[in-house]
């Protein structure tokens, strides 16, 4: 193992074979099997096919490390739903652990280790309105606030209003993103914001 070599995945939050075989300058037939006997060995994580994060980073990984690397795990996404309201400091709520996403493409987890990635598929009207940040796409905060009462109107979510301070949300922005949502999901928002 070349250490120099290794040192170059570590300034990437993410990689995969074709960034080995670059890195180590060696066919992608070997890069692949490198990084299998890498992943047994521990010094590679695998997140998902193809994709992988050296162990050594893992180890040192901050939160809005994890948010953007849910943004690579699942593409498209955006970082929404209490996720975004903690990266907000809308919420008291603090997810350790679970970092939450809308998706274009389908319904998925990922669970690597003790970090779970959650996605939510939303119909793509219904996808908008988020902002790329500090190399993170991530919703605005009215639009998390928005996604997650949406989901939670649909039964499929569970948000702690009493952990909320909703005095942070601009109400005619939320006015503006509510207004396609379906009748009960405005209904929900308009009792919880009193709008």
């Amino acid at each position: 193992m070349n250490y120099a070599q290794i040192q170059k995945l570590r300034r990437t939050l993410s990689f995969t074979v074709e960034d080995v075989s670059a890195a180590f300058d060696i066919k992608q037939a070997s890069a692949r099997v490198m990084c299998n006997r890498y992943a047994r060995r521990g010094i590679f994580i695998r997140l998902k096919k193809n994709l992988y994060v050296l162990d050594q980073r893992w180890q040192s990984m901050e939160r809005n490390d994890y948010l953007k690397l849910s943004n690579i795990l699942q593409v498209p996404s955006y970082v929404s739903f209490v996720s975004a309201l903690s990266y907000y400091e809308i919420t008291t709520q603090v997810q350790r652990d679970y970092f939450e996403s809308a998706s274009l493409k389908r319904s998925a987890e990922y669970s690597v280790g003790e970090i779970m990635f959650k996605y939510y598929k939303l119909k793509k009207e219904y996808y908008f309105d988020f902002v790329k940040e500090n190399d993170l796409f991530i919703a605005r905060k009215e639009k998390a606030f928005v996604d997650a009462v949406y989901l939670c109107s649909l039964g499929k979510y569970k948000l702690d209003l009493s952990s909320l301070d909703l005095t942070k949300l601009d109400r005619n922005k939320l006015k503006k993103v509510m207004r396609i949502y379906p009748v009960k999901t405005i209904r929900l928002i308009k009792k919880i914001c009193k709008i």
